[in-house]
């Protein structure tokens, strides 16, 4: 599993981004997948996480209502639609895979190189 994550960027409070994250390493079909991401100075964060048929999908209360995570097998991918974006949102977003197709926790297998997401007026 090779995991690149990509779609940063600046973006002023209320817009939207769309983050991607593409396998390089294969298949992802049996894999747990899942977006964290670390604002600078602190730990590590949750945000959501999808099953490897997409039925079960967790988010952080954070955001929840704006964010939404999908996934798309045959290219072997994972996306992270954010919507209304706020300052708070700031960090670098990482995706992540789990082995276990149905595994939703903090501690996945297989980390991306993460993309910056700044958001500031």
């Amino acid at each position: 599993v090779q995991l690149q994550a990509s779609g940063g960027g600046p973006v002023h409070p209320g817009d939207s981004l769309r983050l991607s994250c593409v396998n390089s390493g294969g298949t992802v079909d049996r894999n747990s997948l899942g977006w964290f991401r670390q604002a600078p100075g602190q730990e590590r964060e949750f945000v959501a996480t999808i099953n490897w048929n997409g039925e079960t999908i967790i988010y952080a209360d954070s955001v929840k209502g704006r964010f939404t995570i999908s996934r798309d097998n045959m290219r072997r991918s994972v996306y992270l639609q954010m919507n209304n974006l706020k300052p708070e949102d700031t960090a670098v977003y990482h995706c992540a895979a789990d082995s276990s197709p149905n595994y939703s926790g903090l501690y996945m297998d297989y980390w991306g190189r993460g993309t910056l997401v700044t958001v500031s007026s």
